[in-house]
C-alpha cells in the first residue's frame, strides 16, 4: 500500500503489460469514474494515451480530457464503440435507456463491454446491445487514489483472456474481487460502492463532536482522520476479528466502554444496517 493520499503502484509484471498495450478502449461517458479508470491505465502504463478514446457531450469535458490525458476524444459514442476491443460504459444510470439503443451493431463480436454503472443489469446490455461478452464491475470513488474496491462478474462468453485484461483494467484502481453470480453486485453497490459515504459521515460526525469537545476544526480533522487510516490499515495487517480489535481498546469501566455504550443504547449498528439494506433495495430498483 502507497502512502496514504499516494496511489499504490500494481504488481503488474511485463507480460501482463502486454496483455493490454494492442487494445484500444473506449469509455462512453467520461465523467468522475471514468477518469479515474483512465489515469490509472496511463499511470500504470498499461494501455498508451493514442489507444484511449472517451466520449460526452460536453465540449469543455472532451477538451479537458484530451490535454490533461492525451488520449482521443470524440462526441460520437458509436464510432467510438466501433473503433474498441474493450467498451467501458461509465454513463450515469437515467442516460442508459437514451444511450444504448443507439450502440446496437457497433461492436465486434469478439470485443468486450464493461460496465460501470449502478444498478444496470448485463441482462440490459446483452439485451439491448445484442452483444454477449459483458462485464458488470460496481467500483467506489477511492479508485481516484487506487485505493478503491471493486466487485465485478462476467458472463459466459467472457474468454479468459478477456477476464485476465479485465483484472489489469480494475487493477488500476485498487482491488478487484470477482464473484460468480449478478445477484452480488447490488449487494456491492449497497456496501462498498456507496460506503465510502457512510465513512464520510462518520468521520464528519467524529470531528463535529471534536469542534464540540473544544478542539479547532484543523486539529479535530487531523487527529480523526489518522485515527480512522491508522485503525484500518491496523485491521488489515492485524489479521485478527474485528471485534478483537474492539475489545483490545476496551477496558472495564473505562472511557471506550462508556462511549460505545452509548452509541450501542442510540442504535448505531442498527442505524447503519438500515442505511445499507436502503441503498440496495434502491440499486435493485435502478436494474429494474
Amino acid at each position: 500500500m502507497g502512502r496514504a493520499g499516494t496511489p499504490a503502484p500494481l504488481l503488474v509484471n511485463e507480460e501482463e503489460r502486454r496483455m493490454l498495450e494492442k487494445l484500444t478502449i473506449a469509455f462512453i461517458g467520461a465523467g468522475t469514474m471514468g477518469e479515474a479508470m483512465i489515469a490509472g491505465l496511463l499511470r500504470e502504463q498499461l494501455v498508451p494515451a493514442e489507444q484511449i478514446i472517451a466520449t460526452g457531450p460536453r465540449t469543455e469535458r472532451r477538451s479537458h480530457l484530451a490535454e490533461v490525458y492525451g488520449i482521443q476524444v470524440t462526441d460520437d459514442n458509436r464510432e467510438a464503440a466501433h473503433a474498441a476491443d474493450v467498451v467501458v460504459f461509465a454513463l450515469k444510470p437515467q442516460t442508459v435507456p437514451k444511450v444504448l439503443p443507439t450502440l446496437r451493431g457497433a461492436l465486434r463480436p469478439g470485443d468486450l463491454v464493461l460496465s460501470i454503472i449502478a444498478g444496470a443489469t448485463i441482462a440490459t446490455f446483452r439485451d439491448t446491445l445484442g452483444h454477449a461478452a459483458i462485464v458488470r464491475a460496481m467500483p467506489n470513488t477511492p479508485a481516484q487514489i487506487a485505493q478503491g474496491m471493486t466487485v465485478w462478474t462476467a458472463t459466459e462468453a467472457v474468454t479468459e483472456t478477456q477476464r485476465e485484461q479485465v483484472q489489469l483494467i480494475l487493477g488500476a484502481l485498487g482491488h478487484e474481487h470477482y464473484v460468480a453470480d449478478e445477484k452480488y453486485l447490488d449487494m456491492a453497490t449497497a456496501l462498498s460502492g456507496t460506503g465510502p459515504a457512510y465513512c464520510f459521515l462518520l468521520l464528519e460526525a467524529m470531528v463535529d463532536a471534536g469542534v464540540h469537545l473544544g478542539f479547532p476544526r484543523r486539529v479535530a480533522e487531523e487527529l480523526v482522520l489518522q485515527t480512522m487510516l491508522g485503525s484500518t490499515m491496523f485491521a488489515l495487517q492485524s489479521g485478527k476479528h474485528l471485534a478483537e480489535l474492539r475489545n483490545m481498546v476496551t477496558s472495564p469501566g473505562g472511557t471506550t466502554a462508556a462511549a460505545l455504550h452509548a452509541m450501542e443504547r442510540g442504535g448505531l449498528r442498527t442505524v447503519l444496517a438500515d442505511g445499507i439494506w436502503a441503498a440496495y433495495e434502491r440499486a435493485h430498483e435502478l436494474g429494474k
